[in-house]
């Protein structure tokens, strides 16, 4: 799976910073409110796993 999306970001055309920003902040949103429904979890860097 990290071959193919190595793949697809190098044959990808170059994209504005803005559109960049603007889907990290979409996914963002999207993780937060999966974590709000208890569907995932979202750990901090300094968070062990044991």
């Amino acid at each position: 799976a990290a071959d193919l999306l190595r793949d697809d970001l190098e044959a990808m055309p170059p994209v504005k910073l803005s559109d960049v920003e603007a889907a990290q902040k979409d996914i963002l949103s999207t993780a937060k409110r999966l974590a709000e429904a208890g569907e995932i979890t979202l750990s901090s860097k300094g968070d062990q796993l044991v």
